[in-house]
């Protein structure tokens, strides 16, 4: 996707900000309905439930922190979904993809929906709880063409309500030395950057193994159980290590983490020549204690 302003346009059909929403973008011919589980029957009223199109359901686990997403398609995607609602348990949320001109085939579904998977499980943002990759049909260029038009259109809006399923975080090998930071506290030794989304903690970066006894609270001894139930760190030997690139909401939660006590990230984190983050992002001198672990 080419980085570049675009303009969204967000309608809210019942006045509800957490209800449904409709996103498109003002130049595309793709509509986004964002819908809660509890709101499926509102979404099916819209005319847009009976024509074809791809959808996404979501899981967010509150026992471990996790997402998983399954990605699927259907000629009518309201009673697609009306029949999901009957029979997978799993999902809270739906994010349905339909054209504005009601001219997506049963072609351009299948090929976005293998499409979709693969760009999903490459991303290794959410679980993806399809147990196959989809069945690409032949697809002639011009209608293949449209459709990464359209994969294009449909990462930027899910990324805009809250799903960034298509979207890789950045790696070490990625990343400029420059915006490379730095965590070293009690054996930890840690590397990262800082994104719009929060502070990407790399893979390989390793952690403080044991707890300080009076500065680490219990919520942190919740995180850590949850990242190691989520494959996020993997012990080597009696040392925890990052498995994969992570992102934390904030770089404070990141610390917490690496240093297995509370930390402000604003000041834990430095560049190689030692100067702190805040001072690397122009913070005005800020040193707002933000040192409570993530939930």
């Amino acid at each position: 996707m080419n980085a570049r302003p675009r303009t969204i346009q967000i309608f809210l059909p019942d006045g509800d900000p957490h209800g449904v929403r409709v996103a498109e973008l003002t130049t595309r011919t793709i509509r986004l309905f964002d819908v809660p589980r509890s709101l499926l029957g509102r979404f099916r009223e819209f005319p847009e439930a009976g024509q074809v199109g791809l959808y996404f359901l979501f899981s967010a686990d509150d026992a471990s922190g996790s997402t998983s997403c399954y990605v699927g398609q259907s000629g009518n995607v309201g009673g697609r979904l009306g029949s999901h609602d009957q029979n997978k348990a799993f999902w809270d949320r739906a994010l349905i993809v339909v054209s504005l001109t009601d001219t997506m085939t049963d072609t351009h579904a299948r090929y976005l929906e293998s499409r979709s998977i693969e760009f999903a499980r490459s991303a290794g943002r959410f679980e993806i709880e399809n147990g196959n990759k989809g069945t690409r049909p032949h697809t002639p260029p011009p209608l293949q063409a449209d459709c990464e038009e359209i994969l294009d259109t449909i990462q930027i809006l899910i990324g805009t309500v809250g799903f960034p399923v298509f979207d890789a975080l950045p790696s070490a090998g990625q990343v400029d030395k420059a915006q490379t930071v730095y965590c070293r506290a009690r054996g930890a030794n840690a590397n990262g950057t800082l994104t719009s989304e929060g502070m990407v903690v790399f893979k390989g970066s390793r952690c403080a193994a044991e707890p300080t006894n009076a500065a680490t609270p219990d919520a942190l001894h919740r995180q850590r159980e949850r990242l190691v139930e989520q494959g996020v760190l993997e012990w080597d030997g009696n040392v925890p290590v990052f498995a994969r690139d992570y992102v934390f909401r904030s770089p404070s939660g990141a610390a917490c983490a690496v240093i297995f006590r509370n930390a402000n990230g604003w000041r834990e984190w430095r560049a190689d020549d030692g100067r702190k983050l805040n001072q690397l992002v122009e913070r005005s001198g800020s040193e707002v204690e933000e040192t409570e672990a993530e939930s």
